[in-house]
């Protein structure tokens, strides 16, 4: 039990156009047990797993504030966003999205690029 409370708190920001496809569980898997992006953190909570809201990723911003507000210490994008997987494209708008909740969120909140 002490363990979930000294784990970091995580939101996760993901593609939308990968929700028909993939329903997150590398992302859970990798965050859950530390592994991938998460080897710095060790295992982590996820407070949130939302979309960025389509094209251009219009609503990551606003998302990624209310995650920060609801305890987030980190948000990251998924490596649909960053990496293309699993579709083999990665989001053409990845750095504007990154740059502005980079800002948005402030120079407490980490930001993790990839999930897996």
């Amino acid at each position: 039990m002490s363990e979930t409370v000294n784990m970091r708190k995580v939101g996760i920001i993901r593609c939308q156009q990968t929700e028909d496809i993939c329903p997150g569980t590398t992302d859970f898997k990798a965050a859950s047990q530390g592994k991938f992006a998460f080897e710095e953190t060790g295992p982590v909570e996820i407070v949130g797993f939302v979309s960025c809201g389509g094209c251009p990723g219009k609503r990551a911003v606003a998302r990624a504030k209310v995650m920060a507000e609801r305890g987030a210490q980190a948000i990251a994008f998924t490596s649909c966003i960053s990496k293309g997987n699993p579709i083999g494209y990665p989001c053409p708008h990845y750095a504007n999205i990154r740059n502005a909740v980079t800002k948005a969120a402030g120079p407490g909140i980490q930001i993790i690029e990839y999930t897996h």
